[in-house]
């Protein structure tokens, strides 16, 4: 991967990005040789997770991409499981955004009679309330929520917890949902984690991302949206209700105030759509 006359800033680069992956690997005991494209694809949502720009992300997987093939050709691995890596495309591409009217269709039309169903609805409607990331929801603790108060402690990025409102409508879903998750065998170790597949076991990240696109699809939204869509609707819903950019920061557990500063691109463009559509000037 080195030997390309790469210059020296691109061959640091590189490394870099290299050793993003590998802390990501370590924290989850993922080997090398046992890296999926699913753990790819994982590590690549935390890097949209972080604020890091579809710019970043594009070089970050190319130098993924020179990595594996080079751990393939010495053999050092079985498979590269890179190949179908694909990069973001490049550009300012402003994450979608559900109306609240979207989310009820998507909460609406999810089966009761599942044995899953109560706990779906109980995850998007937390993901909705409180703006979680996907690794947060799925790490969510029971003892970490406190219904009385209507509050839920998180631990987000670098292990800092923060407070975070949760409404009403969602811990009336969490409180149907225990009445089902007390029917599951609960594995040793997972006794305090809130959603748990019907083994037992806590959510995967993948299994969420299903979840919300399967909802999606059964409510005839055509969006390209995942779990972050979530997030970026709950945030974008209280920049339109008046919150300031600073407590939309604090909730999200964004480090800086540029990455919540997306948003202010989301209500701008909106409200330029609005303009064009209902000014009598731009009707006649």
């Amino acid at each position: 991967m080195l030997e390309r006359g790469l210059s020296d800033n691109t061959r640091q680069g590189y490394l870099n990005d290299v050793d993003k992956l590998m802390r990501y690997l370590n924290d989850y005991n993922i080997p090398i040789e046992n890296v999926t494209l699913d753990d790819l694809h994982n590590f690549i949502a935390d890097l949209h997770d972080l604020g890091i720009s579809s710019r970043s992300q594009a070089r970050i997987i190319s130098g993924i991409k020179s990595f594996f093939r080079f751990l393939r050709l010495e053999n050092i691995i079985p498979v590269n499981p890179a190949l179908l890596l694909e990069s973001p495309r490049i550009g300012l591409k402003l994450p979608e955004v559900l109306s609240v009217e979207e989310i009820d269709r998507m909460i609406s039309c999810i089966d009761l009679s599942s044995n899953e169903g109560q706990r779906n609805r109980a995850i998007i409607e937390t993901l909705y309330s409180c703006g979680l990331r996907v690794s947060e929801l799925i790490n969510l603790e029971i003892n970490k929520i406190s219904l009385e108060d209507e509050y839920i402690t998180v631990v987000g990025k670098g292990n800092k917890e923060r407070l975070i409102p949760i409404s009403s409508t969602a811990i009336k879903e969490i409180e149907l949902y225990l009445e089902d998750r007390k029917l599951l065998n609960i594995k040793p170790g997972e006794e305090n984690i809130l959603f748990l597949n019907r083994r037992g076991h806590r959510l995967t990240r993948v299994m969420v991302f299903y979840i919300i696109k399967q909802q999606a699809k059964l409510a005839g939204i055509r969006k390209e949206i995942s779990p972050h869509t979530l997030r970026h609707s709950f945030a974008s819903h209280l920049l339109e209700g008046g919150a300031n950019l600073r407590t939309i920061q604090q909730m999200l557990g964004h480090e800086s105030i540029s990455t919540t500063e997306i948003y202010l691109h989301i209500d701008n463009n909106r409200l330029r759509d609005e303009i064009l559509t209902f000014h009598p000037r731009n009707n006649i």
